[in-house]
């Protein structure tokens, strides 16, 4: 191993505000603690609570890095006391609490995960924070089974590029939201079994169609907004809507006979104050049930672009046009 510098370049957030706010600056590189892991970061994942972080929106929880950046890629160079499941020198991916926009950065030793050889770094990179909101939401909450229909909004999101791809894998039929014919032919591609344009289509009306009427048997909803109510519509008998994101916004006014009615389940969950222990759960269910996929290469992000570490301002105005198929990925 070479020797650890002692500083490194990070994106720090200025202030709250715009792209413009992210900014290089120069930190101590951190040191692991007990059950962490000091990663050399090959790759960064850019997420929306990146953008809501930036933007004064979404604080780093209790004793996280004030830094951006949830999921990254790279080698172990440095092990806490009693860290035993990685060793100096292994490729890893892991979920991180924040820190990600950063040449090295702190991870639990229980939440990372070895690089599949059937992925570049980049790819990986663009994985943990996503498959474990994918896999949590619409697994664990929503229950999908084989057989099922999911109903995925924002169809061409990172969050939703996975989801499609996982619920084809486990045996779900996979109706997706999206806003253009490229991100419909994107979805397709991918496996999705219907792509319906939003601005054109009433996905109400088209998800009752293409399940002959009996809906949605899980809803993954990104939107909020006036989405709660027709996902109440959209929903099957039984259903489960879960809610990972509000970006049309928190607040509705619903009709909520229909929970009754139709024997609803809505739940939600955010990922970054989970309990360690949590995380650490649900990264070996995923190393049970995914990891495989992922070796055979059956399963791996879609990717819709690569920015420098110095350049996260322009991956996030990328990522705010909404124009982005996939994953937008920092390079370190």
């Amino acid at each position: 191993m070479e020797k650890l510098p002692a500083q490194m370049t990070v994106i720090g957030i200025s202030k709250p505000g715009g792209p413009e706010v992210l900014v290089p600056e120069t930190r101590a590189v951190p040191v692991p603690a007990r059950g962490e892991i000091l990663v050399k970061v090959a790759a960064a994942g850019v997420n929306r609570p990146d953008v809501a972080q930036r933007s004064g929106s979404y604080p780093p929880p209790p004793g996280a890095s004030d830094l951006p950046g949830l999921e990254i890629a790279g080698e172990v160079v440095a092990l806490g006391e009693g860290s035993s499941r990685h060793k100096l020198g292994d490729q890893v991916m892991s979920l991180v609490a924040g820190g990600g926009y950063a040449q090295y950065c702190i991870a639990q030793d229980a939440q990372a995960m070895a690089v599949p050889s059937a992925l570049s770094m980049l790819e990986a990179g663009a994985i943990p924070e996503t498959l474990m909101t994918v896999w949590h939401n619409v697994f664990e909450r929503g229950a999908l089974k084989s057989g099922e229909t999911l109903l995925i909004h924002g169809g061409s999101s990172g969050i939703g590029t996975m989801a499609i791809q996982l619920g084809k894998a486990f045996g779900s039929k996979v109706i997706v939201t999206v806003g253009s014919k490229d991100k419909a032919d994107a979805c397709l591609k991918l496996g999705a079994d219907r792509a319906i344009n939003y601005k054109t289509e009433d996905f109400v009306a088209e998800v009752k169609t293409a399940t002959d009427g009996a809906g949605a048997n899980v809803i993954l909803d990104m939107v909020g907004g006036d989405y709660i109510e027709r996902n109440y519509d959209a929903a099957a008998i039984e259903g489960r809507v879960v809610q990972i994101a509000f970006l049309g916004g928190p607040k509705a006014n619903v009709n909520f006979s229909k929970l009754m009615v139709k024997r609803l389940h809505h739940t939600g969950s955010t990922l970054r104050p989970r309990s360690n222990m949590e995380k650490a759960a649900m990264v070996a269910a995923i190393e049970a049930k995914v990891m495989p996929l992922l070796r055979e290469g059956r399963v791996k992000p879609l990717m819709d672009s690569t920015f420098p570490l110095e350049k996260a301002a322009d991956a996030h105005r990328r990522m705010e046009t909404s124009e982005h198929i996939g994953k937008i990925v920092l390079a370190v």
